[in-house]
């Protein structure tokens, strides 16, 4: 063979194997690149937080309540999260203090539906705040729970807001089965602080008391930053001698109303309200609290493990005891994560999942339904101080009193 030929079949033979050898290293180092895994991708939110709005008046006049709200809030929120939160998804506080400022909280009211990416809110707050800023969550398609507040107005801006507590009227009527019924009060004197919450009170208390045979023989009304009650205290034991104190009010009104009441001499029982459901109420009143009996819906000696291990947990997280206002806003939060568990966070399943909600037992008592118009329905709870702590003394269940 001539040397030409010889060196022209070698070149080929090179180029050759190159072509082979380079289009075979391309299989080679597929299978390393797009290997399948052996699990299930998971869905691209599933490791998303699930943001919840919250707001309560942490400064002003209420901080105390606001305090209780907030701390059972972050409680909730805290032991979801400790147990996986849900779905696998954790839970996010958003949260603000609206100082009992009917103006600050219409202006959280539009940053949580417009800025905060929240998918439902709890309100911690009382009916002013609550009521002005219920219809922009309605209007917003926002579910919205209060926790405590009692205005009927609340749950009236539509089909999005609910109340996880019994309506003002119902604890009225509760308040005056206990005056009339259980105490056999005959006269009736009422102080109420001149708000929608000791309106709505004295009001439902009244209708019940005077068609069962009592009569209401003074009415008297006062502003929140009242503190000094000996003037009409005195009128009351002097001129008037009720059988029964009826006082729809709050912590501050309803400490110094005990102390004024024992340093005057007026020796009448006292019945309260949810309003005075505070751990400030005690600790400052101390003896002064002593016999005064209350409605409410936390019953502390409850045989309920949702009454026990909360009140468990709110001692060991905080070194005080926990009260119906942060009770509530617990309760608001716990029905949030049970419909969110079940049907996602879609606000109109949400809804409808809250809508449908029956016999679920919170710390608040067993939440029987909601009722048409959104408010939760339950059993009323009849608390009584004694030796420095709320005890049970009654329960109302009839039908007739607990719902609207």
């Amino acid at each position: 063979m001539k040397k030409g030929l010889k060196v022209w079949l070698l070149v080929s033979l090179v180029i050759i194997l190159g072509i082979s050898m380079f289009g075979c290293s391309q299989p080679a180092e597929t299978p390393a690149a797009e290997e399948p895994s052996s699990e299930p991708a998971a869905p691209a939110e599933s490791s998303e937080p699930i943001r919840i709005g919250f707001f309560a008046p942490v400064t002003g006049a209420a901080a105390s309540d606001g305090k209780s709200a907030t701390q059972s809030a972050e409680l909730a929120v805290k032991l979801i999260n400790d147990g996986g939160g849900i779905n696998g998804r954790p839970v996010e506080l958003v949260k603000y203090d609206d100082g009992l400022d009917t103006k600050q909280a219409v202006n959280i009211a539009q940053k949580l539906t417009t800025k905060d990416n929240v998918v439902a809110v709890v309100s911690g707050s009382y009916s002013g705040p609550t009521r002005v800023a219920a219809p922009i969550f309605q209007e917003a398609g926002m579910p919205m729970l209060s926790a405590y507040a009692i205005h009927p107005d609340v749950t009236g801006s539509g089909d999005f807001v609910f109340s996880q507590s019994f309506s003002g009227s119902v604890q009225g009527r509760a308040g005056g089965v206990v005056a009339v019924d259980m105490l056999g009060a005959k006269r009736i004197s009422i102080l109420a602080v001149d708000i929608d919450f000791g309106k709505t009170l004295s009001e439902a208390f009244t209708a019940y008391a005077e068609a069962n045979g009592a009569e209401i023989v003074s009415m008297d009304t006062f502003g929140m930053p009242e503190t000094e009650f000996s003037p009409v205290l005195t009128k009351i034991k002097e001129t008037v001698k009720p059988d029964l104190l009826y006082i729809a009010c709050y912590p501050s009104h309803g400490t110094e109303i005990a102390r004024q009441s024992k340093r005057l001499g007026l020796d009448v029982q006292i019945l309260g309200t949810e309003g005075i459901d505070s751990y400030q109420f005690l600790e400052v009143a101390k003896e002064d609290a002593e016999g005064v009996i209350i409605t409410t819906n936390m019953n502390r000696d409850s045989e309920s493990d949702a009454v026990k291990n909360y009140i468990a947990g709110y001692k060991a997280a905080y070194n005080m005891q926990p009260d119906m206002v942060g009770a509530s806003t617990y309760d608001a939060f716990e029905t949030l994560f049970k419909v969110i568990a079940e049907v996602g966070t879609d606000p109109v399943a949400m809804r409808d999942a809250i809508k449908g909600l029956k016999d679920f037992e919170t710390v608040t008592g067993r939440l029987i339904e909601y009722a048409p118009s959104r408010v939760a329905v339950k059993p009323v709870q009849i608390q009584i101080v004694k030796d420095g702590e709320f005890h049970y003394y009654n329960e109302i269940t009839d039908d007739a009193i607990i719902r609207d």
